[in-house]
């Protein structure tokens, strides 16, 4: 492992460690265990294990072991992950009883999905319902749903933070509403689950952010800002730069989810991100400025005369009242942070 990500664990552990002492004894399982939010949660699930001397075992639910050994050698041989293979939408349950269970297993790669809509819908309710009758028979006490600031459909324009008790949705009569209305679905699902059968199922909708394992060459604008910098490309806007967007870095992620998991509330969403308010456009300035001060932005449209600029900023007050969550590093930090890890790990 890299320093940095030492130093990001190391973080992870401090914000995080008077959490832990229940995990002793206990068995997690984590679905999405190989992508972005998954590995570092195995990563920070790992480390925490070690240093706390805890006798802990996560089991990790994947497609394709062989291909996450390949990737990720040093969380694939860890004593205390176990990778188990299976579809999310019809595994067969693994035997015996755990504590606790995250599910994190819904692909965000749009291009994955971009013609076959349904196909996102039925795997993101199927997977949610999998997982929580997993949780039913195998005596999960707490569950973890991550779900997406996309439940709230569009943020009005005039809303500058959309907070958890914001009523908008998705419209269902547009098919690019599959990945909301899916997120939707299975919020209402651990709701029904938590009513009938008693599970503390908590929801965590999660905005958008930064750091090591995030891939660079998907949909994710500050994914890709980083990679064209790296490879002395100029940064291509194809809009006009104004929407308004926040982020969070991944150790930070790491800390609000495990907080979640542990003391959240039952049936309580947290929005999940950062508040502070960056444009397209400052993004990829910033990006640039940081990682190669010569690197050209180029914005393809201008701007319309007072035009309202689109947002997808999150309040996060409920966390920080409830759960005493706030963002700790800074964007910057966090684009030096991720740019610094490219040297060491492999992305796909």
């Amino acid at each position: 492992m890299t320093k940095i990500l030492i130093e990001d664990l190391e973080h992870i552990l401090m914000h995080t460690e008077s959490l832990w002492d229940e995990m002793n004894e206990k068995r997690i399982f984590i679905t999405g265990g190989t992508g972005f939010f998954g590995c570092w949660l195995l990563e920070s699930f790992s480390y925490i294990v070690e240093q706390l001397k805890l006798s802990a075992q996560a089991v990790i639910l994947t497609r394709d072991p062989e291909r996450f050994k390949q990737k990720c050698p040093h969380l694939f041989n860890h004593p205390a992950l176990e990778f188990y293979q299976g579809d999310i939408c019809n595994f067969v349950f693994p035997k015996g009883e755990f504590s606790y269970l995250i599910h994190a297993g819904t692909s965000t790669n749009a291009r994955l999905y971009q013609d076959n809509h349904l196909r996102m819908f039925n795997e993101i309710i199927e997977g949610t319902r999998r997982t929580l009758e997993f949780a039913k028979v195998s005596g999960v006490k707490k569950y973890l749903l991550t779900s997406s600031g996309a439940v709230y459909g569009k943020q009005p324009n005039i809303m500058s933070h959309i907070t958890e008790t914001y009523e908008g949705s998705p419209n269902p009569c547009n098919i690019s509403s599959s990945y909301g209305e899916g997120k939707r679905a299975s919020e209402l699902l651990c709701t029904l689950y938590h009513q009938q059968y008693g599970i503390e199922t908590k929801i965590a909708r999660c905005f958008a952010f930064v750091g090591a394992y995030l891939p660079l060459n998907l949909h994710f604008a500050i994914g890709n800002f980083i990679r064209d910098t790296i490879e002395g490309k100029k940064i291509e806007i194809q809009g006009d730069g104004t929407p308004l967007r926040s982020y969070l870095y991944a150790s930070d992620l790491m800390i609000w989810l495990w907080t979640i998991l542990f003391k959240g509330k039952s049936i309580f969403p947290y929005n999940v991100g950062s508040d502070q308010e960056i444009s397209i456009s400052e993004l990829a300035k910033m990006v640039a400025e940081i990682c190669s001060p010569q690197a050209e932005v180029k914005i393809a449209k201008t701007p319309l005369f007072e035009q309202i600029p689109e947002r997808y900023i999150p309040s996060v007050q409920r966390a920080y009242l409830e759960l005493e969550l706030k963002q700790k590093i800074d964007l910057k930090i966090s684009i030096k942070k991720f740019i610094n890890s490219q040297t060491e790990i492999n992305y796909e």
